[in-house]
C-alpha cells in the first residue's frame, strides 16, 4: 500500500492488502506511539463489524497490542461510535475498530481512536504509518511475563443502548418506520434502541453471514427499503452502513433523504429550540448546492470543511457549533458524540419529525436538491497533482463553471483514499451538468492518457446511484 491511512483510517482487501501481519504490527505501533506519552500501562479498547474477515483481523490485532506489552478489552461485534464512546467513558488509552465502512464484504480496515474518542490526529497517523510501513524493526516485543492481557467486555452493547438513551427525552410513540441495518452492526442493536424509545420497527438486512454487509442494501443501496415503506404505509425508513457511522433516510413515499437534507431538517428544528450555536452549520466541498440556498432563506450560516470527519470536527469543535455534516449521511453532533453515530443521527431525525407534527417529506421539502453528476476518473500516480497545472483541463473547468452562473458549480479535486479524480457539477439543468461533468472528464482522461474509471453518475434528483 502505497499509503497507510486514507481520510477513512486503514482501508483496503482484506488479507491480502490488510494482512494479519499488518494488523498485528499497526497494533504493536499503537502501543508504542502510545507508550511513549504514558507513564502506565496501556489499555486498548477493540471492536468490530461483521464481515468474514473481521474475526482473524481482530484476533491479529489483539495479539499486536498484547505482545506489545498492553492490555485489550474486546467489546464483540458493535458500532464505531460505541468504540469511541466506551474508550472515552472507560478512560481507556485508545480505541480500534475493525470495519470498513460501506464497503463491501471483501473490502476491511482500521478506525482508530484516541482515549479522548476522536479520531486519532494526522501527526499520530503519520507516526504509526512511518513504524509499520518503514522501520518495523524498532516495534517492542515484551518478554512472556509483561504480555498483555485480553477480556471481553461483556455488556458493551447494552452500556452502549443505554448511554444512547440518556442523551435526550426521546419518546418515538406511534411513529412506524422500516429500518435497514445492512447486515452489519446495527443488526443487533438497532431494534433493541428504537423499540425502547416506542418506535415500530420493521426490520429489514439484519441478518448478518459475514459476506452480506452492505450487500443490496444499507445507505447505497436503497430502492428495496424505498418500496417496503409504501407497502408498509411507514413514517420513515432509517437506513444504515456497515459500522453504523452513516445514517441516510427515506420518506414516507420512499424518497431517499440524504445527508445534506438531514441536516436541513436539524437545522431548523435546533434553530427553533435555541440549540443551534451562532445558527450556523459546518458542510464540506461537496454539499448540494441546494443547501447553501436554504440556509440562505433560512438565516443559516455555512461554514465549508474539507471533506471527512476530522476535517469537519476540527471547525466544529474550534468555535463550538453544534452541527455539521457529509452530503453521505455522516452527520457530526459534537454536544452528543465524539464522532459520527448514526443512531444518533436516526433519533435526532425522529425526534424532529415527532415535534414537528408533519410527514417527513414536508420536512424536507424545505431545501430543493439541485441535480448534481460525479464521475471518477483514474489516474496514474505520476499524475497527482499535475493535472491541477494543465491549462487545457483549467480553462475547460472555467469555460464551463462560466456557463453554469450563479445555478451551478463544479468541483473537481483528487480523491483521498483511491487514485481517481472526482468530477462533480451540479445545477438546475440536469442535462447541462451531465455534459459539462463528461466533457472535463473526457479532458481529464485526454491529457493524462489514462482511461476514465467511471464508477458513477449520480443524479441527486432521486438519490440513487446508477451505474456506468
Amino acid at each position: 500500500m502505497d499509503r497507510l491511512f486514507t481520510p477513512d483510517g486503514i482501508v483496503g482487501t482484506a488479507i491480502t492488502e490488510i494482512t494479519c501481519e499488518m494488523v498485528m504490527n499497526t497494533g504493536r505501533a499503537l502501543v508504542l506511539a502510545l507508550s511513549r506519552k504514558l507513564q502506565h500501562r496501556v489499555t486498548v479498547f477493540v471492536g468490530m463489524d461483521t464481515r468474514l474477515s473481521s474475526g482473524i483481523l481482530e484476533s491479529a490485532l489483539v495479539a499486536g497490542i498484547c505482545s506489545a506489552g498492553a492490555d485489550v478489552v474486546r467489546l464483540g461485534v458493535i458500532p464505531s461510535a460505541a468504540v469511541a464512546h466506551l474508550t472515552r467513558s472507560s478512560k481507556a488509552d485508545a480505541g480500534v475498530m475493525v470495519t470498513a465502512a460501506h464497503r463491501s464484504y471483501e473490502i476491511n480496515g482500521l478506525k482508530i481512536f484516541s482515549g479522548t474518542g476522536y479520531k486519532i490526529s494526522e501527526d499520530v497517523e503519520d507516526e504509526l504509518e512511518n513504524t509499520v510501513c518503514r522501520h518495523p524493526e524498532i516495534i517492542p516485543l515484551v518478554s512472556h511475563e509483561r504480555v498483555g492481557k485480553a477480556i471481553a467486555y461483556k455488556n458493551a452493547e447494552w452500556d452502549y443502548i443505554r448511554h444512547l438513551l440518556k442523551t435526550g427525552r426521546y419518546d418515538f410513540t406511534g411513529i412506524r418506520a422500516v429500518i435497514d441495518c445492512a447486515n452489519g452492526c446495527a443488526s443487533s442493536t438497532a431494534e433493541k434502541l428504537f423499540s425502547a424509545l416506542g418506535v415500530k420497527c420493521i426490520m429489514i438486512n439484519d441478518k448478518p453471514d459475514g459476506m452480506n454487509i452492505n450487500s443490496r442494501c444499507g445507505v447505497l443501496n436503497t430502492a428495496a427499503m424505498a418500496k417496503m415503506i409504501v407497502e408498509r404505509r411507514a413514517d420513515i425508513g432509517l437506513v444504515f452502513d456497515g459500522d453504523v457511522g452513516k445514517c441516510l433516510a427515506l420518506d414516507e413515499k420512499g424518497d431517499v433523504i440524504d445527508g445534506d437534507q438531514i441536516m436541513a431538517v436539524l437545522s431548523l428544528h435546533y434553530k427553533n429550540e435555541d440549540k443551534l450555536k451562532d445558527d450556523t452549520v459546518v458542510i464540506t466541498d461537496t454539499s448540494n448546492f441546494g443547501f447553501r440556498h436554504f440556509a440562505e432563506s433560512n438565516e443559516i450560516e455555512v461554514i465549508t470543511s474539507r471533506p471527512g470527519e476530522r476535517c469537519i470536527n476540527e471547525k466544529l469543535l474550534d468555535s463550538g457549533y453544534t452541527l455539521g455534516g457529509e452530503q453521505n449521511g455522516k452527520v457530526l453532533l459534537p454536544e452528543l458524540s465524539t464522532t459520527a453515530d448514526g443512531f444518533l443521527t436516526a433519533m435526532e431525525l425522529l425526534d424532529a419529525l415527532k415535534k414537528s407534527g408533519k410527514k417527513m417529506s414536508e420536512l424536507t421539502s424545505v431545501m430543493e436538491k439541485y441535480p448534481q453528476v460525479l464521475i471518477n476518473v483514474g489516474i496514474l500516480p505520476e499524475y497527482k497533482e499535475l493535472w491541477k497545472n494543465n491549462h487545457n483541463i483549467t480553462d475547460l473547468i472555467e469555460r464551463r463553471q462560466y456557463g453554469l452562473g450563479d445555478d451551478g458549480r463544479i468541483f473537481v479535486r483528487e480523491a483521498g483514499d483511491e487514485p481517481v479524480i472526482r468530477v462533480m457539477v451540479e445545477g438546475k439543468s440536469f442535462d447541462k451538468i451531465n455534459r459539462y461533468a463528461n466533457e472535463i472528464s473526457d479532458m481529464i482522461k485526454e491529457e493524462t492518457g489514462t482511461a476514465p474509471v467511471l464508477k458513477k453518475s449520480t443524479d441527486r434528483r432521486t438519490g440513487f446511484e446508477n451505474s456506468r
